[in-house]
């Protein structure tokens, strides 16, 4: 298989994906609580709205069984392609949904569906694009060519933002001074979720030129394929399941903490415990994360050539390290009475440079714990369960936390986290040498 056409759809795939993904993130700050809910308290209608956005975490591990059972039945080539139509039709359509003046309760309803719809596709997006990478990859290197697929979330991020600070800034929208019925709110919004078509055409030309993995090849011409995965996976596999979800429920912490909370902490809607609030535009929150993400991308780069030179287990087992005392800096750097926007840009930039080295080498050790007939599936349920765990509930939970105790108890609910991670590594066994053809 040709190693350039991997590399270009494994990562055009996730990027397109964590695109679609981040829209919705970005407008469950800024769009949904106003449009999509009854008007009253601003504090209920950002943890409805981040209600919806924890259901797509709650449809992955469904889609992860869903797509995993076909790609390891089928095939990784087609699950794929089927994986990024549902993303993309259900992104689409949230891009022309009515709103609640329009329709009442019907509007909720249907942008709920539509999210349980794209993390059903996301759901099944990851494992694939992970194993298309590493099955594939020359020995010795897995962890740089699992790293690629990894790329698509700093990039997708990039675009989400990137895009809706060009429409907030050729629309002259200012989050904290506009009109309700400003032409952004009314229509702008939209477009990104409309344009994710586009993207979702380029993707479904590159991977439908793709050919099957020589690995998943193999355990078909040996006659190694099982009928029920999920049956197998809980057999044979529940404790590296059990591992493999774990290890990753510090990176999704730290990450929907550090993109999603963040901003509706940094931009004044939500107030901390002592009754102060920051007040950061968010065409300038946007603009320090755009930075921020650069560092993302930078590091997870670095991580996926660390994790074949040190191992995947001693990396991470640094930067979840890192990541806890990261977490227990929070009272003292995210004092809502001293937080600039230079230290909230500082705070960014280091949670997402951790980020980048704990997630790069994880398309490489999540797949590396299971065996071929069950890998789609065991390391999609693994990576999907563990979203429910650590990202899901974190921007709901990180909101009542600063409601109630302040924003230094937000730091301390990541660094438990990163215990819990720490824990599994610690139990982990290193995988960088393991042969990826058993089954």
């Amino acid at each position: 298989m040709n190693r350039g056409r991997v590399v270009v759809a494994s990562m055009v795939g996730t990027t397109i994906e964590f695109f679609d993904f981040y829209i919705y993130a970005t407008a469950a700050v800024l769009v949904f609580p106003t449009l999509f809910f009854p008007k009253g308290d601003d504090t209920a209608a950002l943890l409805a709205s981040f209600a919806t956005f924890g259901l797509a975490f709650a449809a992955r591990p469904i889609g992860s069984i869903l797509f995993g059972h076909f790609g390891d039945r089928v095939g990784r080539k087609a699950t794929l392609v089927g994986s990024l139509v549902t993303m993309g039709v259900a992104t689409f359509l949230i891009g022309v949904l009515p709103t609640f003046e329009q329709a009442g309760y019907l509007a909720p309803a249907l942008l709920a569906v539509m999210r349980f719809a794209q993390g059903l596709g996301l759901g099944g997006e990851w494992s694939g694009a992970a194993l298309l990478a590493t099955e594939t990859a020359e020995k010795g290197k897995r962890g740089w060519a699992a790293m690629w697929p990894q790329l698509g979330a700093p990039f997708g991020f990039f675009l989400a933002n990137g895009l809706f600070l060009i429409i907030m800034g050729v629309m002259d929208y200012d989050s904290t001074a506009a009109e309700p019925n400003h032409g952004f709110m009314a229509w702008g919004w939209r477009i990104p979720f409309l344009l994710s078509s586009v993207m979702v055409i380029v993707g479904l030309y590159v991977r439908l030129k793709l050919t099957e993995t020589p690995v998943f090849a193999k355990a078909v011409q040996d006659g190694k394929k099982v009928k029920t995965p999920l049956g197998e996976v809980m057999r044979t596999a529940w404790r590296p399941l059990i591992i493999g979800t774990f290890v990753m429920v510090a990176t999704y912490t730290l990450f929907y903490l550090v993109t999603t909370w963040v901003v509706s902490y940094g931009t004044g809607k939500v107030v901390d415990k002592s009754g102060v609030k920051l007040s950061i535009s968010y065409i300038d929150f946007l603009q320090m994360q755009l930075i921020a993400v650069v560092f993302f991308a930078i590091f997870v780069v670095v991580s996926g050539r660390l994790a074949d030179r040190v191992g995947r287990r001693r990396l991470l087992i640094v930067a979840t390290v890192l990541i806890i005392v990261y977490g227990l800096t929070f009272k003292w750097i995210l004092d809502p009475a001293n937080t600039t926007q230079g230290t909230m840009l500082a705070v960014l930039i280091v949670g997402l440079t951790l980020m980048g080295f704990t997630f790069g080498p994880m398309s490489a050790v999540l797949p590396e714990l299971f065996a071929t007939n069950v890998r789609y599936t065991g390391s999609g349920i693994a990576y999907n369960f563990a979203s429910i765990l650590g990202a899901a509930i974190a921007p709901f939970i990180a909101t009542w936390l600063v409601a109630d105790f302040g924003v230094g108890w937000v730091g301390v609910y990541l660094a438990i986290a990163g215990c819990f991670t720490l824990v599994a590594l610690l139990v982990m066994k290193e995988t960088r040498d393991v042969d990826l053809d058993r089954a």
